[in-house]
């Protein structure tokens, strides 16, 4: 399990593989990654490479890569998803409705934060309704907008107060019971509690939100110990833990790492044990450097490029021209060249392997055509300047590929094309939170919960977190909006394939591919499996004597 992590911004080129829940092969049921098996130390504490986390470690704050896998670590939610996409309970009993709108959550009896206090229905509801609090200024508070009431505490427009201090849609019934109300019905609602931002908090929380980010007590299989900024961050086996996934190693050392290339010339010389990603540069020979002990699979994850709407160069711009600009990229040659086979032409938005999933939707529109991609542009009315920027972190191994990217488009339509890069994923992210992208930013995003949903609804409704490029089209959200109100699951999923269909015509972003993991582990560590959000399973990994 353990397949759920939080929304998120993927952080590198080279990424990560499937193995663990939602419709792809999980840490149950996987076969064993290599490495010849050896006596286990329960207590053993193992290293895995990272980067800096953008924000501090508060469960409604965190969407991308480097802050999550530590978040998910610290923090259990109320369900998962077991190999096929079953609804897996782990903090709640139970989850029910019975017309998809007014849901009711019963937890299981015993949890306990990290700092002995009970896990209450109420540790939820006060924890969703400050995450939903416009004045608390969380990344993620828009995932709270299905809920009765959240306008209240969240209401649209610069500098507006909250109206109220909850969302009137939570209600607590007792210990272990409380309710939520949505403002319409939402079949697949039940698969986003699986996302960390429904984490619950303990009331120290409260006392100073932004130091128990720095120290934050969960109530994970994970116990945080200590965060020495752009150093590591270490966390210790929870021995009261109540969920299925109990840790089989002694703890976790998160090293911050600025390069990919020095992230692996450790892993090759014993210096950190996991890796989540390669440099372009280490493809060609990590499998002969690691044998065994190299993973090659595919997980639920995209590359696209993201377009910045609000910036001079896509302000108002005609979607042809977005279309011809996707058309200029040769996908076929970069992946089996620059990305040496790793990654998947992507011929949609939606990753593979989540419901709704559809081969070929976007049409000709991802096929290399330089005749066609010119005409576009021209019919289009042109790109402003005839230049356009992809802007990029420097520490992800992105580099080679956006340079080839940019020379597919600049020999194939005139138009020219440069990298921006920007010096972390932290930097990356501040600039776009900050609307300061030229024209493209580099895009990766892997599942929070295994439906179509959250390819579309999640990255392009007006208003959304994910939405970081100003995208905003009235009638796709009415289409969604209809897509969410379905009288069931896979009548959504059936609505949401039609609205990719249609994305096509708006051309919110250019979709490059799908992800894999290229990675790898030392010879210290056993049983290294990887989730289908494409994060290794941290509590399955075990440490040799």
């Amino acid at each position: 399990m353990r397949g759920a992590k939080s929304a998120k911004w993927v952080a590198g080129a080279a990424i990560i593989a499937l193995a663990a829940t939602a419709c792809g092969g999980g840490k149950d049921d996987a076969k064993d990654s290599g490495s010849a098996k050896g006596a286990v130390d329960p207590n053993g504490i193992f290293s895995i490479e990272v980067g800096e986390p953008q924000n501090p470690l508060q469960p409604a704050n965190t969407m991308e890569s480097n802050g999550s896998i530590v978040t998910d670590a610290i923090f259990s939610q109320l369900v998962d998803y077991d190999p096929s996409g079953k609804l897996v309970m782990v903090n709640a009993e139970s989850v029910d409705t019975t017309d998809s709108k007014l849901w009711t959550v019963k937890l299981k009896a015993g949890w306990k934060f990290h700092d002995g206090t009970p896990v209450t229905a109420e540790s939820y509801v006060k924890a969703w309704n400050w995450a939903a609090n416009i004045t608390n200024a969380q990344t993620n508070a828009s995932w709270f907008s299905d809920i009765k009431g959240y306008a209240d505490v969240h209401p649209d427009g610069d500098g507006a107060k909250p109206k109220a201090d909850a969302m009137s849609g939570l209600k607590v019934v007792d210990d272990t019971t409380f309710t939520i109300e949505l403002n319409s019905a939402l079949p697949y609602f039940s698969y986003k509690l699986g996302y960390t931002v429904f984490s619950p908090l303990p009331e120290s929380f409260y006392a100073d939100p932004k130091a128990a980010g720095e120290k934050p007590v969960g109530n994970g299989a994970y116990k945080f110990v200590s965060w020495d900024h752009k150093k590591q961050i270490k966390v210790v086996r929870n021995d009261d833990y109540q969920g299925p996934d109990k840790a089989k190693n002694g703890g976790v050392i998160f090293k911050n790492y600025t390069t990919l290339e020095t992230a692996y010339e450790d892993l090759k010389s014993g210096n950190v044990d996991v890796l989540r990603q390669l440099a372009p540069k280490d493809l060609p020979v990590y499998k002969a450097d690691l044998g065994d002990r190299a993973v090659d699979k595919a997980y639920s994850a995209i590359q696209t490029l993201g377009v910045a709407f609000y910036s001079p160069t896509f302000k108002g711009i005609d979607p042809k021209v977005i279309q011809g600009l996707s058309m200029a990229i040769d996908r076929n040659t970069i992946t089996k060249t620059v990305l040496q086979g790793t990654r998947e032409p992507a011929t949609g938005w939606v990753a593979k392997g989540v419901l709704g999933y559809q081969d070929n939707v976007a049409g000709d529109v991802t096929t290399y055509n330089p005749t066609k991609a010119k005409a576009l542009i021209k019919e289009g009315g042109g790109v402003p300047k005839n230049k356009i920027f992809i802007q990029f972190n420097a520490d992800g191994g992105h580099k080679e590929w956006v340079e080839a990217v940019c020379n597919s488009i600049t020999q194939a339509t005139g138009v020219q094309c440069a990298g921006d890069s920007k010096t972390d994923f932290q930097a990356d992210l501040n600039a776009r939170d900050a609307k300061e992208v030229k024209s493209f930013y580099r895009s990766g995003w892997v599942l929070d919960y295994p439906v179509n949903a959250n390819f579309i609804s999640d990255l392009f409704k007006t208003g959304a977190a994910g939405n970081q490029g100003g995208f905003s089209n009235p009638e796709l959200d009415k289409q969604i909006k209809a897509a969410d109100s379905a009288a069931s699951l896979d009548e959504s999923v059936k609505a949401y394939q039609q609205i990719e269909k249609e994305l096509v015509d708006y051309m919110p972003t250019i979709p490059l591919w799908y992800y894999k993991v290229n990675a790898g582990y030392s010879e210290k560590v056993q049983n290294v499996q990887y989730a289908q959000d494409g994060d290794p399973v941290l509590t399955g990994v075990e440490v040799k004597k």
